[in-house]
């Protein structure tokens, strides 16, 4: 007997518009379990609509998104985020006032069981599930090296440990799948490469799939199992990366001239 595995996530025929002007278009692809799966484009090639179909931010007009076999097209974000998909986002979005710890700890809300005023008494399972969730952030605090920083408020720390912290708080929501949109964007080479490291121990020791979105290319093709080139919201190649860095429309796209390959 052959047993055929469903992928965690699938895109078919994809397609989104904006009052006539299309950002997707017959976008396919599929992610399975323990890929890092990136999506690379120019400016404007409609990545982050992508992704924000994927969580449920946008409902595309036509075609299929499914989760490991089930359509979630037109599902809300906290029905999205609660079946496993996680997301970070180009632009830092924290609480600046609030400390590292507390951050974090606000991933956690979408594993919550007991209500607030269970959780106000603090007793039996309340005591019980917020223990359980203190030690799921310091483990994460841990894994990604911000010790000396958790009882900091966010907007008095250095904009790569910024970044640091927003990756914490999606991991704390215990993922199965992560949307990593321009984790790198604004960094200098050592933050990169700390974050590339961080990437890959998520990765290894989590077990958790990612879709990242990047312009790095340094950093995509050193990490990255498969690559799919987006360009005015059409996929113009897909495969393993060094099958990317010589295809002649995804060098085209990226310099805008035809080139003997």
């Amino acid at each position: 007997m052959v047993v055929v595995s469903v992928p965690l996530v699938e895109f078919e025929d994809v397609s989104l518009s904006f009052k006539g002007v299309r950002a997707l278009s017959k976008v396919s692809f599929s992610v399975g379990d323990d890929e890092l799966f990136a999506v690379i484009g120019p400016n404007g090639a409609g990545k982050t609509s992508a992704f924000n179909c994927l969580n449920g931010v946008y409902r595309p007009q036509e075609g299929d998104i499914r989760w490991r076999g089930d359509s979630i097209l037109g599902m809300r974000p906290d029905r999205v985020a609660a079946l496993g998909i996680a997301r970070t986002f180009q632009n830092i979005e924290l609480f600046a006032h609030m400390t590292v710890l507390e951050n974090i700890t606000l991933g956690r809300h979408i594993r919550t069981e007991v209500g607030w005023f269970a959780g106000g008494l603090w007793l039996g399972k309340a005591k019980r599930e917020e223990m359980a969730n203190r030690e799921k952030v310091e483990d994460i605090i841990d894994l990604l090296e911000i010790e000396a920083w958790r009882v900091y408020p966010v907007g008095m720390l250095p904009y790569g440990i910024q970044k640091r912290v927003e990756l914490g708080r999606a991991l704390a929501m215990e993922p199965e799948l992560l949307l990593l949109d321009e984790p790198v964007a604004g960094m200098n080479l050592e933050e990169t490469e700390d974050m590339a490291r961080f990437i890959l121990d998520i990765r290894e020791e989590l077990g958790i799939s990612m879709i990242l979105v990047e312009h790095d290319m340094g950093l995509v093709m050193d990490i990255a199992d498969r690559v799919m080139v987006l360009d005015f919201g059409e996929v113009i190649a897909t495969g393993p990366p060094d099958a990317i860095q010589s295809d002649p429309n995804v060098i085209k796209a990226y310099l805008g001239e035809e080139l003997d390959v």
